[in-house]
């Protein structure tokens, strides 16, 4: 079976690895871009990285901002005619809410550009349901909450709003069309013995896989391996059963929930990564990535407010290089393990290479 979550992606695009080190005079576009429309969200997740004051993400969000109807179709514009290869919509605040989620998702669709969105799941219905399973690459709902009790307490919302959600995604697979339905299920101390239950739910409403994660609880590695050590062994005998019992041809169950060590330590000078897969937040400000997305003093890249993104991207080398993953970046790092293996190839002797 083919890999979907896969460290080596990137490696597939040569030409684009071989030009980022800053002593190579090329800038090519960025792979894929993550742009977060809107910070409103329905839900108030009570570890939600953009509002809990303990955590890195979120700490200059300002949630009324979004991105003006205008500017997207010309940011939509720039990345298409750069020939960015992907665009995902995240949060920030939840895309489905933005209220131009459709005609964006409408332009891309008109690209050649793959599309994908991040969402809880709530809002997914209607024209903007039907768009993304006709035309999106994927989508993913977050799920914390095993039924709509708990569900409520985790998220802040009404009763009855997990089996909503539930029937939105039976609904959208449904709606046929290549859209691969993913979940992540973010685990923590509440859920931990909630695994298996709520993976038989999701394979039950026709979802084609579930990523199981750790919460992130701290900025700090060896913190959150405390929190998660207490119940560890539990989650893993859950997620082993569940595999055994559930997964097959049509239903995968990714393994993701591991303790925190290589997301927080970084030995290294410069981030490579941010080349590849850069931020554009709802206030229009470029960020490194979605760790530092919202910290305008140790993420921020620069502003496309009065500049077009493609003009902003090809504006000099250097910016690329202003953070210092060894000094800036003590936080969760998503790509932490990628830079490092960047690192590793472009630093390979060339004059060695033939002795593999």
């Amino acid at each position: 079976m083919a890999r979907l979550y896969s460290r080596m992606k990137v490696f597939h695009f040569k030409e684009k690895v071989d030009s980022l080190p800053l002593s190579v005079d090329k800038i090519l576009p960025p792979l894929h871009v993550r742009i977060k429309p809107t910070n409103i969200c329905g839900h108030s997740c009570s570890y939600c990285a953009y509002k809990a004051p303990n955590l890195q993400l979120g700490k200059d969000m300002v949630e009324r901002d979004a991105i003006p109807k205008d500017k997207m179709m010309e940011i939509i514009g720039d990345l298409d005619r750069m020939g960015v290869k992907g665009a995902t919509f995240s949060g920030g605040g939840d895309p489905f809410y933005y209220p131009h989620l459709l005609d964006a998702a409408t332009k891309l669709a008109g690209t050649k550009m793959k599309f994908a969105a991040l969402t809880n799941g709530s809002r997914l219905s209607g024209a903007v349901a039907e768009i993304f399973a006709a035309r999106a690459t994927w989508l993913r709902v977050s799920i914390d909450g095993w039924d709509d009790a708990s569900y409520a307490e985790y998220r802040g919302v009404k009763h009855g709003e997990f089996t909503k959600v539930l029937g939105n995604m039976a609904a959208f697979k449904k709606l046929g069309g290549g859209c691969y339905l993913g979940v992540s299920l973010i685990v923590d101390h509440r859920n931990a013995s909630h695994v298996s239950e709520i993976v038989s739910k999701l394979r039950d409403t026709g979802v084609d896989s579930v990523k199981i994660s750790p919460c992130i609880m701290h900025n700090d590695g060896a913190a959150n391996n405390e929190y998660h050590k207490a119940f560890y062994a539990k989650v893993k005998e859950e997620v082993a059963a569940s595999a055994a019992k559930y997964a097959g041809d049509n239903f995968e169950i990714y393994d993701s929930y591991h303790l925190l060590e290589e997301k927080f330590v970084k030995d290294y000078g410069w981030c490579p990564y941010l080349q590849v897969l850069p931020i554009i937040g709802a206030d229009l400000n470029i960020y490194s990535c979605q760790d530092k997305a919202y910290n305008l003093d140790c993420g921020l890249i620069g502003s496309i407010k009065d500049v077009s993104f493609e003009k902003f991207w090809h504006d000099g080398k250097k910016k690329f290089f202003t953070i210092n993953p060894s000094e800036h970046c003590g936080h969760h790092c998503v790509a932490n393990e990628k830079n490092r293996l960047l690192i590793e190839y472009l630093e390979a002797d060339l004059g060695h290479l033939e002795f593999v």
